[in-house]
């Protein structure tokens, strides 16, 4: 008997011990389904960029845009279980698996919620050649003239869209939200003046309104961010108890190792925790996370829940 537990534990050590223990030996795949350039793309760089110095192998950001997120996320989805093809992802993952009918995954069976990088406030802007200086301004300019205003969005579902529908519905205004295949392209419009205004992460948004390209008008935290202090909040502006962040993940594939899963999670947390990658972080407001794979898949079953709720009494519907 004795001999048949020793030869068990050899085999489960060749199982499980090396393949951890090894990891990573080659280079890591960390796919991103949105264009460069958006709030996610940077935390991702960050991260990964990180994790390359400090585990000694290349973790390669690779940028799969398309679908509103899902080609990215697909491809993950159909991975080997092996930690050598990540997923980094916003809260669009969820929103997604509620507003889109057919999806070529299930997120609650086709992927491993390995950890939450963080979240950050949002910032409502406007291009500056429209005559307002707050939100509070804004919804009067909209509900003086319906339909004039534009609203651009990185996707949908995503974090800025659900604000602003958000906006849009607590508001009682009549607004058109147009999807963009990224952030930048969304941004690049406003500053253009092609469309009116946008709700978009503030580490993406901060460069164009510290350059003046774009004019801030109110951030959808629930406390003014330190690096905007004269830009009040969406509740200040008359939309009281509004609060909504966007947050970003880290998955991989269905069935990763659970000891491999939690690897990874401790070396990004010990990233995210960084002086280099957190100061960077930090000036924008994003508040780092790094939390474990269990904590990580309870919040997005919470946040399942909360976005439900938001998109049926909003009526958010995929156009």
């Amino acid at each position: 008997m004795r001999s048949f537990f020793v030869v068990a534990l050899i085999a489960l050590a060749i199982t499980i011990g090396p393949a951890s223990a090894a990891y990573p030996d080659r280079p890591i795949k960390v796919l991103m389904p949105f264009p460069p350039g958006g709030t996610v793309d940077v935390v991702a760089r960050l991260t990964a960029a990180r994790l390359s110095e400090n585990l000694g192998q290349q973790f390669i950001v690779d940028n799969r845009p398309g679908a509103n997120g899902t080609i990215g996320s697909a491809a993950v989805a159909k991975s080997p279980p092996d930690g050598y093809t990540l997923l980094v992802q916003a809260s669009t993952y969820v929103a997604t698996a509620l507003l889109m009918d057919r999806l070529p995954y299930d997120i609650s069976k086709d992927f491993t919620p390995i950890t939450n990088l963080g979240a950050v406030p949002l910032v409502v802007t406007c291009f500056p050649g429209i005559p307002v200086k707050d939100l509070s301004e804004f919804v009067s300019a909209i509900r003086a003239q319906p339909n004039k205003y534009v609203f651009g969005t990185s996707a949908v579902g995503s974090a800025s869209h659900l604000a602003q529908a958000a906006i849009r519905f607590q508001a009682k205004l009549d607004f058109t939200i147009i999807p963009y295949k990224g952030t930048a392209p969304a941004l690049a419009d406003v500053m253009g003046g092609h469309i009116s205004a946008m709700v978009d992460a503030l580490p993406s948004t901060m460069p164009h309104v510290k350059s003046g390209k774009l004019r801030p008008l109110a951030v959808t935290s629930a406390r003014r961010v330190p690096s905007l202090p004269n830009v009040p909040t969406v509740a200040e502006s008359g939309l009281e108890g509004f609060e909504m962040v966007s947050w970003y993940g880290l998955w991989g594939p269905a069935k990763l190792p659970r000891e491999l899963a939690a690897k990874v999670q401790q070396e990004v947390a010990r990233a995210l925790k960084s002086q280099q990658v957190s100061e960077i972080l930090g000036e924008h407001g994003f508040v780092v996370s790094g939390s474990t794979p269990a904590d990580f898949g309870e919040y997005i079953r919470q946040e399942l829940n909360t976005y439900a709720r938001l998109i049926k009494a909003a009526g958010i519907k995929l156009d």
